[in-house]
């Protein structure tokens, strides 16, 4: 009688965790990051040559360490590398932008000194002078500007005669924003900010049984959470940013789209 209530209840648990998430859950290698963004959206091409723009750096201005309802938490509750992020979109826009390095000018302009003074060095007078740096006519400001931890949480679940199951759901926000600046008069031309939610969920499943006339418990659970990474959720918001960032340029006359081209 023992064993067979152990083997039901192993069943059990096991029939409902395979059910909900066996096929959901894949081990994969190391990969680059999938569904570029633009390409879906399919951009218009710009009525013009590249816009020389320059990225300064992208920061998180939230100051949130990750949510811990136990232990105090250093770590960050987002990326501090997010303008990876945006350098990217910016790329990724087909022909709109040519992104010229700024977040790590020192080490570019201390790079360029050294080429100069080894050239001096070797070659005297007759060295040859490196080609001036390009210079941009736009730059973006910006950053995480907000993330909003359980904004939203619920869940529900059911057990019969010890045997039940229970899930949770719980939704965290991402706000960013850009700022696009005139190099040449200081005007800030554009300014927009997009939200992006953040989706958790956990299934759990139990059984639990009396054995001996009631004097010994059996207890077994199984469950997983699926948890939408933050830095996935970030990075989306950054292409949604450029791609609405282009849209507000061509409303405003700041450039134009090809003939046909317009949304």
């Amino acid at each position: 009688m023992k064993n067979w209530i152990v083997i039901v209840a192993l069943l059990l648990s096991g029939c409902a965790f395979d059910s909900d998430f066996r096929d959901d859950i894949e081990y994969e290698p190391p990969q680059g990051m999938k569904n570029n963004t633009f390409s879906q959206k399919s951009l218009p091409e710009p009525n013009g040559p590249p816009i020389t723009i320059a990225v300064y750096g992208f920061q998180d201005k939230t100051g949130q360490k990750k949510p811990n309802d136990r232990l105090a938490s250093f770590s960050t509750a987002v990326t501090q590398g997010s303008e990876v992020f945006l350098i990217k979109a910016l790329q990724d826009a087909g022909r709109w932008f040519t992104v010229v390095e700024r977040v790590s000018l020192d080490n570019l302009i201390k790079e360029r000194q050294l080429i100069r003074n080894q050239r001096e060095v070797y070659e005297g007078k007759d060295a040859k002078p490196l080609r001036p740096m390009i210079v941009a006519g736009l730059m973006i400001e910006g950053g995480i500007i907000g993330f909003d931890a359980n904004t939203k949480s619920g869940g529900h679940g059911a057990r019969i005669l010890g045997i039940g199951a229970s899930k949770q759901y719980r939704v965290d926000e991402i706000v960013v924003a850009l700022r696009v600046i005139s190099v040449n008069s200081g005007e800030i031309l554009i300014s927009n900010s997009v939200s992006k939610t953040v989706y958790s969920t956990a299934f759990n499943s139990g059984v639990m049984r009396f054995i001996a006339d009631g004097t010994r418990a059996v207890e077994l659970e199984s469950g997983v959470a699926v948890n939408e990474p933050t830095t996935y959720a970030i990075r989306l918001a950054v292409e949604q940013a450029v791609y609405e960032m282009i849209y507000d340029g061509e409303r405003k006359g700041l450039w134009s789209f090809k003939q046909g081209g317009s949304k």
